[in-house]
């Protein structure tokens, strides 16, 4: 079963995509989400000006996602980052690095990109399973 994931606290889509989609069935039930940015949901404002913090606020739109189906970040299976330069990439890696215990850290590639949504720093998803 295919459920659309919505929550007040992560940016509103602006196309044709939901946050996330939630597939269940009696074995698994597993969250993809949509990349995430660092918007204040509350404001509809970007947060770039400072790369931790706009990292930061992109996990906490991922871990709201998470929440919403019952998980956490020891879920996650594969996260993908995507940088607007990769010489942000030891800043980014910290920040995100503090959301995951290294011995159950999961499956990543971090790829820079030519431009991101609104000119960002900082775009990730991310893939989280729970068995039953």
């Amino acid at each position: 079963m295919k459920k659309i994931i919505y929550t007040k606290l992560a940016p509103q889509p602006i196309g044709p995509y939901n946050q996330a989609v939630y597939y269940k069935n009696a074995y698994e039930h597993t969250l993809y989400t949509s990349g995430q940015i660092a918007i204040d949901p509350s404001t509809g404002d970007l947060k770039i000006d400072d790369l931790k913090e706009e990292t930061h606020l992109v996990m906490k739109h991922l871990e709201s996602l998470l929440t919403q189906v019952g998980m956490t970040f020891e879920h996650v299976l594969k996260t993908t980052i995507f940088l607007s330069d990769m010489a942000n990439f030891a800043t980014v890696n910290e920040v995100y690095g503090s959301y995951f215990r290294e011995e159950t850290a999961p499956a990543r590639e971090t790829v820079e990109v030519a431009n991101l949504p609104k000119y960002v720093n900082v775009e990730i998803s991310l893939i989280a399973k729970h068995e039953i």
